[in-house]
């Protein structure tokens, strides 16, 4: 059986602030879009017979909580929405479900006052994060983080916030 574009998924990264697409230098060949060249590379894609899109957020601001991964209005919900309108349901949208892009620490969520991870309060976090992606209209989620728990975690908010028909899919 051969490969098709059909059967691939095509990473894609989208940066708050830009005024146009932003080469990514360990990526030959890879940028970071604005909101609108994502919209025209997405239509590409899928023109192309690209079977699915998974999204990449980069926020102009970060905070401890990584305030900006579970706002609607955050980069990554943006997109969605764009995308959603832009090419409908002609490829299978999915992105990246994490919090290390938009700490300040670059990691998860964790007590500051210890230094410790708080795996349930990360989970907490991931659960947001899930609902969000979902009400901005993605697909299939993609947690890249390694927390005990997540999937279920994810799962449970999904059925529950009325998304069982968002899939999960652990990208670690």
């Amino acid at each position: 059986m051969a490969l098709r574009p059909s059967d691939l998924v095509l990473p894609m990264f989208v940066k708050e602030g830009l005024t146009e697409p932003a080469p990514i230098a360990s990526m030959p060949g890879v940028v970071q879009h604005t909101r609108d060249s994502l919209r025209k590379a997405a239509a590409e894609a899928v023109a192309a017979g690209v079977g699915g899109l998974m999204l990449f957020g980069i926020p102009a601001d970060k905070d401890e909580r990584g305030s900006g991964a579970d706002d609607p209005e955050g980069v990554v919900q943006l997109a969605l929405r764009d995308l959603t309108a832009e090419i409908g349901d002609a490829a299978v949208l999915m992105a990246d479900l994490c919090l290390d892009e938009y700490t300040l620490a670059r990691s998860l969520w964790a007590d500051h006052a210890t230094g410790e991870v708080d795996n349930d309060a990360t989970l907490e976090r991931y659960a947001s994060i899930a609902l969000a992606q979902a009400a901005a209209g993605v697909q299939v989620v993609g947690p890249s983080g390694m927390m005990d728990g997540q999937v279920g975690a994810i799962r449970s908010a999904l059925d529950e916030g009325g998304f069982s028909d968002v899939a999960s899919l652990p990208t670690r």
